[in-house]
């Protein structure tokens, strides 16, 4: 189980330590992509191949279907991080995301999600405002 939030610094070739509980969950190599909300994803390739699975239930005659699958796989790359803990991410991702300095690593259940650490601290004010009302939206469901 992926939880928790931890913030690290990018430095300007792109590289950045991944927390060392992340890297124990995840194993030596995990998959990060594009996600929603202006972040990345993080993945095992276990839930990779989870996720290629249910990718390839949709259907390609529906064009929100392809553009989705296409933006998805087309950004997703296979890291492992080197002897300090880093990664490169690359640089399509780092702008898609628009990490520039602090970012923040937030444990999301099966996934790791990384966001530039403004977009993540105006993000989760809001959903701090929505917490109580997605919950009774969401009733029978979580608990």
């Amino acid at each position: 189980m992926l939880m928790g939030e931890y913030q690290h610094n990018i430095d300007t070739k792109g590289r950045i330590i991944v927390p060392a509980r992340f890297r124990e969950q995840l194993g030596d190599k995990f998959v990060i992509a594009m996600w929603l909300d202006k972040c990345l994803m993080m993945v095992s390739p276990e839930e990779w191949h989870k996720i290629c699975t249910n990718m390839q239930a949709l259907s390609s005659t529906k064009k929100e279907s392809r553009a989705f699958t296409r933006m998805l796989f087309s950004s997703a790359v296979e890291c492992e991080c080197d002897k300090q803990g880093r990664i490169l991410i690359p640089a399509k991702l780092r702008n898609y995301g628009q990490l520039q300095k602090s970012v923040s690593f937030i444990g999301v259940s099966n996934r790791v999600e990384i966001w530039a650490s403004e977009l993540w601290n105006n993000y989760s004010e809001q959903a701090e405002e929505d917490f109580v009302d997605s919950a009774e939206q969401l009733g029978d469901i979580v608990f």
